[in-house]
């Protein structure tokens, strides 16, 4: 009969386990671990012809040591892109930065980032996250923005309120980076099918367009990237998550587009990975593919 010590044993080697068979998976969309696997990846996006965006993983961040520790990775990160002479920038969380805390830590601690961007004439993103915090994120990146003009923000596109952001931040010349939007929101604050999403991101797209500022178009999907490829490609950039539509970037460098891929890297990886799996069909296949092969 077994122990209790052996079946907790048993649990934690299972653990293990499964954990090293979903990182093998994970690594097709996650750099590693460190930070040296993060500019190993960014320098690979370079070579091939693309700028680097990196994300050093974590979200709803309530405890302020975890907080700090943010900051320090993210400050480290931005002296070995300029040392390792990576094009590229960091892309940062608002709760990573204590925004589930504190607004004006989150404030503080985005200001000391943006200090160190602009010393190293690098660009800053700022990520967006659930509903909740879309409000303070906007207030924060046009705070931000008033002595840190190499600044940008995400807007998601299965908001309804996001042409209302977009025209307030336009008015500021700020800098958008459009996403669809990955969080589970109620129909109160997102448009429920993939259609509405898909009109309403192309409408945001063609305000951008027409605003004159620099803006990102981040999507995988083909036919958007079509649609704004005909609108004004001179002033933005398309980005594109790593380990995803790989052949399609190749394509758009080719074309002579800015290209930028977004590699996140860090030991929370694992919330990362699932929403990643969840998203496509092909991604639990390859999964299931990579359990088999043990």
């Amino acid at each position: 009969m077994a122990t209790a010590s052996q079946g907790l044993h048993s649990h934690s080697y299972d653990s293990t386990l499964m954990e090293r068979l979903l990182f093998r998976v994970a690594k097709k969309w996650v750099a590693g671990y460190s930070s040296e696997e993060a500019i190993g990846a960014a320098s690979d996006a370079n070579r091939r012809g693309m700028s680097a965006i990196l994300n050093f993983l974590g979200e709803d961040t309530t405890d302020k040591n975890q907080v700090e520790i943010a900051v320090k990775e993210y400050l480290l990160m931005m002296d070995l892109m300029k040392t390792q002479g990576i094009r590229g920038c960091v892309s940062v969380k608002p709760t990573q930065l204590g925004l589930a805390v504190d607004y004006s830590m989150c404030l503080q601690n985005f200001l000391v980032l943006a200090r160190k961007a602009k010393e190293l004439g690098q660009f800053l993103w700022i990520d967006m996250e659930s509903v909740k915090f879309t409000e303070d994120t906007i207030t924060i990146y046009l705070e931000i923005l008033k002595d840190h003009p190499m600044t940008g923000v995400a807007v998601q596109a299965y908001l309804r309120r996001s042409g209302a952001d977009i025209i307030h931040i336009i008015e500021h010349e700020g800098k958008v980076r459009l996403v669809k939007g990955a969080y589970h929101e109620s129909e109160e604050y997102a448009f429920a099918t993939r259609q509405q999403v898909d009109d309403n991101y192309l409408h945001l797209l063609k305000m951008l367009a027409d605003g004159g500022s620099f803006f990102a178009v981040a999507t995988h999907d083909g036919k958007l990237i079509d649609k704004a490829i005909n609108l004004n490609t001179d002033n933005c950039e398309f980005q594109m998550l790593m380990g995803i539509r790989d052949e399609l970037k190749s394509k758009l460098v080719s074309m002579g587009l800015q290209v930028s891929e977004y590699i996140p890297y860090g030991s929370q990886w694992l919330p990362y990975s699932v929403r990643r799996i969840r998203e496509r069909k092909r991604n639990i296949l390859l999964l299931a593919r990579s359990l088999v092969q043990q």
